[in-house]
């Protein structure tokens, strides 16, 4: 049996306007859903950054526990939206995978970030005196800290399913 769909000399004009109209909701869902990421991303990041140095400032025995950060540092945190699809595509991987993936990404964006900000003498942060710092603008040290913020911000941006991955897996593979 031949496809109608080919056979036809021509799509009717609703057909093509239904679909149009199907595409541009998706779009617009798929933009106001990175927005929403973006915004939970940008959030989380100054939150573990101010937490962050706090903590540092109670390592000089400061107990004021003041933390800092800047304003730049928001759509770099942001930006950590873009990692969604990667935490689909390695949902199925150990955490040791999945967080290596994610610290060695976010090296990588840190890294173009920190050397974009300082060709324009903007960058609010220098790791020059840390003896592990690659280019003053990331510390390979960090490592461990970008591992674990890597696979919080995938439960924020990927939440498991009701009934666990194993679960949904399995009825997944017994829908028709």
């Amino acid at each position: 049996m031949k496809n109608k769909f080919f056979t036809r000399k021509f799509v009717p004009a609703a057909q093509i306007r239904r679909l149009r109209k199907g595409m541009g909701i998706f779009m617009k869902k798929t933009l106001i859903r990175f927005a929403g990421n973006f915004l939970k991303c940008g959030l989380a990041g100054w939150c573990m950054e101010i937490v962050f140095t706090s903590l540092d400032s109670l390592r000089r025995r400061d107990m004021s526990l003041k933390g800092n950060t800047s304003l730049w540092m928001f759509p770099i945190y942001g930006s950590a939206a873009f990692l969604t699809p990667f935490g689909r595509l390695l949902g199925r991987k150990s955490p040791w995978v999945r967080g290596s993936a994610y610290a060695g990404l976010i090296f990588s964006m840190e890294y173009v970030t920190g050397r974009l900000l300082s060709k324009h003498k903007l960058c609010p942060w220098d790791y020059g005196r840390s003896r592990w710092n690659v280019g003053r603008v990331i510390r390979l040290d960090f490592v461990p800290f970008w591992f674990c913020a890597g696979l919080l911000l995938e439960r924020l941006l990927c939440p498991p399913h009701p009934g666990g991955r194993k679960a949904s897996h399995a009825a997944r593979q017994d829908a028709p």
